[in-house]
């Protein structure tokens, strides 16, 4: 997934009259360490490129993917490195995709003249990447430059999500059962399956493969959705807090309990995903608080209208049980 780092920077007691008024805060220089960017990219960009090559192997001999695929690829890569290139597709459209969430919150920042980091990504051996986030390193003053900055990033991200998905579709293909094969399923978000419904009528998920380059648009759904939830200091945590300062601690307490009942009603379905339970027990206790912007001046219309925008997408990319194993 992608989380993003507000609360680097304590947020002052301000109380904004004019929307003219906004201060800005004086900055303190930072040094950046590009060094850092880069490296952690670029072993991003490996990660996601081996694991994209077993993906592909796998979908070129109609065989589901299995996470083991891909780790013994680590061992071959000096022998044969040219193999990796059957990886790219699925490693740069989710790098682009992840990329343009990150730099949708930087570019947003930047525009407000609040200091962030450029995107910090986070390599994973076994499924590629566990996201990338910004930190956030002054002050933000305002719920609307704080509504801004969490709004962009989920939008920013769809953009490129959405035309990768339809490609990626049409570049899958039908093989029976596919789904229950493996020892990993993974779920139908809500715009997967309006989109197979166009481009597979009448084909059930179960019978569809996905390629390489629509399961990278799978994964930014998931961690668009899971970066949406309206708790804590999550993206969409800080457009709650923008729309109802005064409710936020309480619908993030509802929202933890809602996704530990729902793992609870999944595992007694016999769906073994522990994860909305891992995700309701860590978001309580340690993401649901969000710092105190004081500022008196509401959202705009337009403003509102993305904010619905933002709750659409939240809804197309949720999955109610995302990754399962042993069966549905």
């Amino acid at each position: 997934m992608s989380p993003q780092d507000f609360s680097a920077a304590p947020y002052p007691y301000y109380a904004e009259s004019e929307p003219a008024e906004t201060p800005v805060l004086p900055q303190a220089v930072t040094r950046e360490r590009y060094w850092l960017y880069i490296l952690l990219f670029m072993l991003t960009l490996a990660t996601t490129t081996v694991v994209g090559t077993a993906m592909q192997m796998d979908f070129d001999r109609n065989l589901p993917f299995d996470i083991e695929h891909s780790l013994a690829l680590y061992s071959l890569l000096w022998r044969n490195p040219a193999i990796l290139l059957q990886g790219l597709p699925f490693s740069l459209t989710l790098l682009t995709i992840l990329m343009a969430h990150e730099l949708g919150h930087y570019l947003a920042a930047t525009y407000h003249r609040v200091d962030a980091s450029l995107p910090y990504f986070m390599p994973s051996p076994f499924m590629g990447t566990f996201g990338a986030f910004i930190r956030v390193r002054s002050a933000i003053c305002s719920k609307r430059v704080l509504f801004d900055i969490g709004v962009a990033g989920p939008l920013a991200g769809f953009v490129f999500l959405l035309p990768a998905f339809a490609v990626g579709l049409a570049f899958s293909k039908v093989v029976p059962n596919i789904v229950h094969q493996g020892s990993i399923q993974f779920g139908v978000p809500t715009l997967q399956w309006l989109l197979q419904a166009a481009i597979f009528p009448g084909t059930r998920s179960g019978d569809l493969y996905l390629h390489p380059i629509a399961r990278a648009a799978w994964v930014g759904t998931f961690a668009t959705a899971m970066n949406l939830l309206p708790i804590g200091q999550l993206d969409g945590g800080h457009i709650l807090y923008a729309f109802f300062p005064k409710w936020h601690k309480r619908i993030s307490v509802i929202m933890c309990g809602a996704l530990l009942a729902l793992g609870l009603a999944l595992l007694l379905m016999g769906t073994a995903w522990y994860g909305w339970i891992v995700w309701a027990v860590i978001l309580f206790f340690l993401g649901r608080r969000h710092p105190m912007v004081y500022d008196n001046l509401e959202l705009d219309a337009g403003r509102k209208k993305l904010g619905w925008i933002a709750l659409a997408v939240f809804i197309l990319c949720f999955a109610y049980a995302p990754i399962i194993a042993g069966g549905l």
